[in-house]
């Protein structure tokens, strides 16, 4: 069977999923607007310190819009990452809506205001997503590159991070947080894009040799990292939104990502890990199934020797 890109298949699914009622429903609805988990990996990486833990809260890939993902339900979305007390807070990107099946845009004041109670030690800290380039609070609302929700971040009292590198530590233990730019930022042709990334750049601002942890919205940056980067963490592919069980899911993949596919969990490469986060809303079409929304906790320590 030839591999689909993901944007096909949800089409295609969308499509099953409304023919039965009872499916379609729950697709459509029950999975992407009213469940929400708590997913939690242990990544210990080789070049990390024997004495820093880290807890580290992912939010990624809000796709704020009425009524699947409204200002409510991203405020309940914050409180439950508050409530795991991670050391620090990380958002991935796409805060805007990613699709036009909604009653109402949520603009970026309001997803703002609901992520405002956001809180942790050391901080809060934010990348920007292919769709806040793309467009505007909905597909259809022309976009301003990004400023939008570079302001509502900021606003909400938020660090964004756009081939950024930043000190930090941890009883006493230094490491480094980097965010980079959006690797999709611009639509050049129909299936081509062309990014504001910059990783030598961003490596390059790092001034010792303390390990580092990389926020990167699309994974597939991920084939790039050195070995100094000991944790990438990404959202954008919504771990496929669509999970069918069996050998179908192990064929389905954003055609972008390459083989085998950088799409979900945690994944090890080379001593480098990543993990890609399921994400909470949805883009295409409103549904998910068997990938319910996720908030992902991630506990950082030292491999065991």
């Amino acid at each position: 069977m030839a591999l689909l890109t993901r944007r096909r298949f949800i089409q295609g699914a969308s499509i099953l999923a409304g023919s039965g009622l009872g499916l379609g429903a729950y697709a459509s609805g029950v999975e992407p607007g009213l469940m929400l988990a708590v997913t939690t990996w242990s990544v210990n990486p080789p070049n990390w310190p024997r004495d820093l833990k880290l807890k580290i809260g992912v939010i990624a890939d809000i796709h704020a819009c009425e009524p699947w993902m409204g200002p409510s339900r991203i405020r309940h979305i914050a409180e439950t990452t508050n409530a795991l007390n991670p050391d620090i807070i990380v958002l991935l990107g796409d805060f805007h809506g990613g699709h036009n099946i909604v009653t109402a845009p949520v603009m970026p004041e309001q997803w703002g205001e609901a992520l405002s109670v956001l809180r942790a030690p050391l901080g809060v800290h934010a990348i920007l997503g292919n769709h806040d380039w793309w467009h505007g609070a909905l597909p259809r609302i022309k976009g301003d590159d990004g400023e939008s929700v570079r302001k509502a971040l900021r606003a909400a009292g938020f660090n964004v991070m756009e081939n950024d590198a930043l000190a930090l530590s941890k009883d006493g233990k230094p490491f480094w947080l980097l965010g980079l730019g959006d690797q999709m930022a611009y639509r050049t042709g129909l299936h081509t894009t062309e990014g504001v990334d910059d990783l030598d750049g961003t490596l390059a601002k790092m001034t010792d040799d303390a390990p580092a942890i990389l926020l990167a919205h699309e994974p597939r940056i991920f084939r790039r990292t050195p070995a100094r980067i000991a944790l990438t963490l990404s959202g954008h592919t919504h771990g496929g939104q669509i999970n069918l069980p069996g050998w179908l899911d192990q064929r389905i993949r954003p055609a972008h990502l390459g083989s085998p596919a950088l799409q979900y969990g945690h994944i090890v490469d080379a001593n480098r890990h990543l993990v890609i986060s399921g994400g909470l809303g949805t883009s295409i079409a409103p549904i998910r199934f068997m990938r319910p929304p996720e908030v992902v906790e991630v506990n950082i320590s030292a491999a065991i020797a």
